[in-house]
């Protein structure tokens, strides 16, 4: 289905807006150490730890490279790590890291709960720490956290379901004329470990709960809390059997699925391949379905209209954004934080740069992605 034009003009907004945010943080935090770069043993401003969770994924693939290519520019040496979704591998790394004499890290926690231990060997040796993307919880020993405004995540998520349904455009605001519906919305989170996954829920169901509430929508397998909705691992066959779970519980009586809450891309793939194999089709009928990431297989179901949409966040910024600040602690200069009160991690409030997120969907695909040189057109099959 088509937004329109008024949503065209409103995502083109938007873009100019995360390209100017990010470019200004850029401006404001260029602190380093100068010098070529180079990899492990090749920088002259020291070592940094990079801890990246997964490879199984490939927006943590361009995450790692995108921080370490940002450090070494800085003449750091780097030290990255992956640690494929097992957390003692990555507890591991990162004493290793920190053996090895680093001297600021990175971490994309796997689990932000299970750090605390090495985070704290860290802080005995002045090693300060920045969180990636994932907050890191229950400990002290965390002093910035880079990533996108998370709860924003979740509106826009839920604005592309309402979109697509011809309820709202992609900011929200009601459609004229808008079709009263009933219609029948599942819900997917993430991983509960994963503190992103709250936050991206709970802005979801901040626009979706009055919807469900008069009616409008209907969550016919009756699933609507976190712990019920969860992903673990964000993993896309968990989804997909969970989905097929749901099909067969709450849709055999000949109703149909009219929309999917997804907060990632892998678990919209896995929720299409439940619904491809329950024998729906693309085409009029077939569900509405959000993401995140904008993940390359899931912009070509987009394009071929498998799903609706995706999140589009510019990791490369975040990772510009995540290497300034530990240059900038290391030099001894101001880290440029815009929140220090949303990301309470159970011990402090952490202080944090937000980026912006930006919905994709059919109509701007080559806007958002291609022309910002995200993805190629050839990569996108386009």
């Amino acid at each position: 289905m088509s937004f329109g034009e008024e949503n065209t003009v409103k995502i083109k907004k938007m873009l100019l807006a995360a390209v100017a945010a990010g470019a200004l943080m850029l401006t404001a935090c260029s602190g380093g150490a100068g010098g070529d770069g180079g990899g492990e043993g090749g920088g002259d401003g020291g070592l940094i730890g990079v801890a990246m969770p997964t490879k199984s994924s490939e927006r943590w693939i361009q995450d790692g490279d995108a921080v370490k290519a940002a450090l070494e520019d800085a003449g750091y040496s780097v030290d990255l790590q992956y640690a494929e979704d097992d957390i003692p591998t990555q507890v591991s790394q990162i004493e290793n890291m920190i053996t090895k004499g680093a001297e600021a890290l990175i971490v994309a926690s796997i689990d932000g709960t299970t750090l605390s231990e090495v985070l704290q060997t860290a802080a005995d040796s002045d090693i300060p720490v920045i969180a990636y993307d994932r907050l890191i919880r229950d400990t002290e020993n965390v002093d910035y956290y880079a990533t996108f405004d998370n709860f924003l995540v979740g509106q826009q998520q839920a604005w592309t379901l309402l979109n697509g349904l011809g309820l709202t455009d992609l900011e929200g605001t009601p459609t004229e004329g808008a079709p009263a519906g009933p219609f029948n919305i599942e819900l997917f989170a993430g991983s509960l470990d994963d503190n992103n996954a709250f936050f991206f829920f709970d802005g979801a169901m901040d626009v979706l709960q009055p919807y469900i509430d008069e009616g409008t929508l209907v969550v016919k397998s009756e699933q609507t809390d976190i712990e019920q909705a969860a992903t673990l691992r964000w993993d896309g066959e968990t989804a997909q059997s969970r989905m097929e779970d749901i099909l067969t519980s709450s849709y055999s009586d000949g109703s149909e699925v009219d929309a999917v809450l997804s907060p990632y891309d892998g678990i919209s793939r896995g929720i299409i391949s439940a619904l491809t194999d329950a024998g729906y089709a693309p085409g009029e009928e077939w569900p509405i379905i959000s993401g995140q990431d904008a993940e390359v297989d899931s912009v070509k179901a987009i394009l071929s209209g498998e799903q609706f949409a995706t999140i589009f966040k510019d990791t490369r910024e975040l990772a510009k954004v995540a290497a300034d600040m530990a240059i900038a602690i290391l030099n001894d200069e101001e880290v440029e934080v815009n929140d220090e009160e949303t990301y309470d991690n159970g011990v402090k409030v952490v202080p944090s740069y937000l980026l912006e997120p930006v919905p994709v969907v059919q109509e701007n695909v080559e806007p958002a992605l291609v022309d910002t040189g995200y993805w190629t057109a050839e990569e996108l099959g386009l």
